[in-house]
């Protein structure tokens, strides 16, 4: 079997996902031809050069909707020879489609690909296309479907999660994604989002809160207390798939959960062969990588068995990986998998997470991925796993090692 390793990795700033965030004016198309273009220049990626761009992006409907992959190739310079294929595994889109184009390399189709994925929450709100999980009662229903918000709160109340250990975890969050800004830990990847006047748009992720104490995440309100407790409300469905629970502990709120954000981010993935042909070196080898389906009411544990999964299928131990990136898409999701594997906090995204850059829902695993590459070089580690919580009840790994 090939092996496939990752070549490059860019991604855009994160911006406010508002209307007065400074990527509003960007489209989704365009945002993802300027990491196209990135990745082209940087890599001399001329002609048919690589297989395909996989892309992944959540709410595909509006200027997110029909194949937006081969859209963006075609407003990109890449040549038009390159298709483009656009995929949803909701929150893991972005890793699912490097993990897509790592197996298709193993399997010999290709010798590169570029995978990664956009999302403009922006501009094409989180919900719009009305997923049939939460809209069409006889499979919410049976699914015993609640909203992510009270799925983060579930984990909290199950496996003993306080406010103030959310707020601890959001506020160090915080502290280490300014101190990676400050030292620069980012400048190989993040790729200046520039207007078509050629003047800076954003080139930092503009979501960051970096004074946030414990004192001012004390004062917000939990966002998901009311719909949850309002009869009829989501608890009482939740509580009719746990009822050894007394009540579902509501501790999340706008500080200590994902920023809505916009975003691309894409990856540069080959096989040996492509390296050589292109005169380029491998950054790290994708050793492993893992999805699974989890309980869909609380829905956002899937990082713990994936993880459990990519590890058995690999003849590996927890032990074995240096770092982890596990997106914080609620602070219960990343307490849950620390408290899993008995993990350090010092371990796990060391360089801050969603709870202070935001999550930009297609772009988040490819981006979370480049972050990880970069700290393994960074900090001299040698094996990363990055893993991320999935909508309806997934989870997806990947194990990279450098070469």
């Amino acid at each position: 079997m090939t092996d496939a390793y990752i070549y490059d990795a860019v991604r855009t700033p994160r911006g406010k996902g508002r209307k007065d965030g400074s990527l509003h004016e960007v489209t989704s198309v365009r945002l993802s031809a300027l990491v196209l273009n990135a990745l082209k220049e940087r890599n001399n990626l001329d002609g048919h050069a690589v297989e395909d761009v996989i892309w992944g992006n959540v709410t595909q409907v509006k200027e997110q909707g029909g194949c937006l992959a081969r859209t963006a190739v075609l407003a990109s310079d890449l040549d038009q020879s390159i298709p483009g294929v656009a995929i949803n595994r909701f929150c893991a889109s972005g890793l699912e489609a490097v993990n897509m184009a790592a197996n298709q390399i193993r399997g010999g189709a290709g010798m590169g690909y570029i995978a990664g994925g956009v999302e403009m929450m922006g501009r094409v709100p989180m919900g719009s296309d009305g997923a049939a999980i939460a809209v069409d009662p006889s499979v919410a229903m049976n699914s015993y479907f609640v909203p992510q918000g009270i799925s983060a709160d579930i984990i909290a109340t199950e496996y003993g999660f306080s406010r103030d250990d959310a707020d601890a975890m959001a506020v160090e969050s915080q502290k280490r994604a300014a101190a990676a800004w400050k030292e620069r830990r980012f400048d190989g990847t993040v790729i200046e989002v520039k207007d078509r006047n050629g003047l800076t748009i954003l080139d930092r992720d503009e979501y960051m809160r970096p004074g946030t104490d414990m004192q001012s995440l004390g004062g917000l309100n939990a966002s998901f207390k009311d719909m949850g407790e309002t009869m009829p409300g989501f608890d009482q469905i939740a509580l009719m798939k746990y009822p050894h629970l007394e009540r579902i502990n509501h501790i999340h709120h706008a500080g200590n959960s994902s920023g809505i954000v916009d975003g691309a981010a894409g990856l540069l993935v080959g096989s040996r062969e492509l390296g050589e042909k292109l005169g380029l070196k491998p950054r790290a080898r994708i050793r492993a990588t893992a999805k699974i389906g989890t309980d869909p009411t609380i829905m956002l544990t899937g990082p713990v068995p994936v993880t459990r999964k990519i590890l058995a299928d690999n003849g590996m131990a927890i032990g074995d990986i240096d770092l982890f990136e596990v997106n914080e898409a609620f602070a219960s999701v990343v307490l849950r998998f620390m408290q899993a594997f008995d993990v350090d906090h010092d371990r796990v995204n060391v360089n801050g997470g969603a709870i202070a850059m935001g999550h930009p829902l297609g772009a988040t695993g490819a981006m979370i991925l480049g972050i990880l590459l970069d700290e393994m070089e960074r900090s001299d580690r040698e094996t990363g796993l990055a893993t991320l919580c999935i909508a309806s009840g997934m989870g997806a790994a990947t194990i990279i090692e450098r070469v």
